[in-house]
């Protein structure tokens, strides 16, 4: 089985795609101690709660691939608005591990706001020895309710040039959402809606999809909501998770604010799975 290792893996939602695609995920690195309480919740492999600056590269267990899904805060568009889209080192910690280590192959996944930053693409792209695809954007609409465009890299030590996308059969809202369940309602939802905020919500129906999920949701529940036929409310952390393509099985460790944040921050799970079918195809080739 093709063994694979994921670093930065916040919640687990490119893990589980992988895994369920078919791939042996080995273990993860994950700074964040609710992140790595979720990921021992629900998954049976290691899960290291580490800094990744701070650990070496040769006396590590060895893996075919190496994902990497470091923080997109840094590239994204709202970090312009304040003024902090300036980079992040982090993405110089996994080129340190693929460089060193040499994997069969490596994954890459991000905001399509990376591509501006040269000196990571230059990083993530160029490395010697490898193949590289740079498959932007990928949209989570192909199989989810919801417009989340995302930058994939991927790094191979043989050409891989039979890349498909499924045909576009998305799960839908009303799939997704429990009309008429109880959500926690803040005031400021209401305030938001009356006008009373600099711009009004964003309010998806049933037969919409949804913008992109975020992790700010944690702080702020007014921003994204849903009208799911006999009210508008804000998305349950159930609904916010299948949205991203957790199944309900799938646990969230902490609060509810801890949850909306981690589902924010994760990789889409049925991307992780089409980026798992991918890496097989390319190791039966």
């Amino acid at each position: 089985m093709i063994r694979a290792k994921s670093y930065f893996s916040g919640s687990g939602g490119m893990d589980l795609g992988m895994i369920e695609a078919g791939i042996d995920v080995i273990e993860s690195f994950e700074i964040d101690k609710k992140s790595c309480a979720t990921l021992r919740r629900n998954f049976k492999h290691k899960v290291n709660e580490i800094d990744i600056t701070k650990i070496t590269v040769l006396d590590q267990q060895d893996a075919d691939v190496y994902i990497g899904t470091f923080p997109c805060t840094r590239y994204s568009n709202i970090a312009d608005i304040h003024g902090t889209r300036t980079g992040d080192d982090l993405f110089l910690h996994f080129f340190r591990h693929v460089a060193l280590a040499q994997p069969e192959a490596y994954v890459i996944e991000n905001v399509p706001g990376m591509k501006k930053f040269q000196v990571v693409m230059e990083c993530m792209t160029k490395l010697p020895n490898y193949y590289v695809r740079v498959e932007c954007p990928v949209n989570a609409n192909i199989w989810l309710p919801q417009e989340r465009k995302r930058l994939i890299v991927i790094g191979t030590k043989r050409p891989f040039n039979n890349l498909d996308y499924p045909d576009s059969n998305p799960i839908k809202m009303r799939d997704i959402i429990d009309v008429g369940t109880e959500v926690y309602t803040p005031a400021y939802v209401q305030k938001r809606l009356d006008g009373h905020y600099r711009d009004k919500p964003i309010i998806t129906d049933l037969d919409g999809i949804a913008p992109t999920c975020v992790a700010h949701y944690s702080k702020d529940r007014s921003t994204r909501l849903i009208n799911d036929g006999k009210r508008t409310r804000p998305y349950s952390v159930r609904e916010w998770a299948r949205l991203q393509g957790f199944p309900d099985w799938f646990e969230f460790e902490g609060t509810d604010n801890d949850a909306y944040k981690m589902i924010g921050n994760a990789v889409p799970v049925d991307m992780g799975r089409w980026i798992g079918i991918q890496m097989i195809k390319y190791f039966a080739s």
